[in-house]
């Protein structure tokens, strides 16, 4: 498994990989939130700016620790976006921005899974930090069915090393953040469920 997950860190691949169900997984983000809205996007491992384009003309800020994924993403979006947008190879917890540069919209896409439960925790818990007053944070990430199926057998062949059980899940998100959302979707091929996946929204708990 180390071939494939050196193999998919070069933007051009992860692109292609993730292409056939990009706009999927961000169904029920966008079923249940209008994008319009936002002020300041803060996209954590942001990739090789796979998110970028549902954000368009909003202020946006993607964070990741591959360079090779910053440099793509930068030429890629940065001077198409109609609104100020950058992309910086940085870890999340490492980001201190000042109060007026907080984001009302913090997104964790296909993130998590690929960090373990302590590092995980110590993210959420940070995000407290860069997050408005008023606003929320949006996960999407990638679940371990407790059944045999296809759907397990992949995400145990996922290149993330930590896809989680539903409530495993729900424990750790709401652990840091008030559930406004939690709902579990599916990601099909022909009718065929092949990734189990989950969408939380949350707020800072009070």
């Amino acid at each position: 498994m180390s071939g494939i997950r050196d193999i998919l860190s070069f933007p051009k691949v992860y692109q292609l990989w993730q292409a056939p169900f990009a706009h999927r997984k961000f169904t029920p983000l966008l079923k249940h939130n209008d994008l319009s809205n936002i002020q300041r996007v803060l996209d954590v491992g942001c990739g090789p700016g796979t998110n970028a384009r549902f954000f368009r003309k909003r202020d946006y800020l993607g964070l990741d620790i591959n360079p090779r994924y910053i440099e793509s993403a930068s030429r890629r979006f940065s001077s198409k976006h109609g609104a100020p947008c950058e992309f910086r190879v940085q870890d999340v917890c490492q980001y201190h921005p000042p109060d007026n540069e907080r984001a009302d919209f913090v997104l964790l896409n296909s993130f998590l899974h690929h960090i373990d439960d302590e590092n995980s925790s110590a993210i959420l818990s940070r995000l407290h930090d860069v997050l408005a007053e008023e606003g929320h944070v949006h996960i999407l990430d990638l679940v371990l069915p407790d059944s045999m199926s296809i759907s397990r057998l992949l995400a145990k062949l996922d290149r993330g090393n930590y896809p989680r059980p539903l409530e495993h899940w729900k424990k750790l998100f709401t652990q840091h953040f008030t559930p406004v959302i939690f709902e579990p979707f599916d990601l099909t091929r022909i009718g065929i469920p092949f990734w189990k996946m989950v969408y939380f929204k949350g707020k800072k708990q009070q």
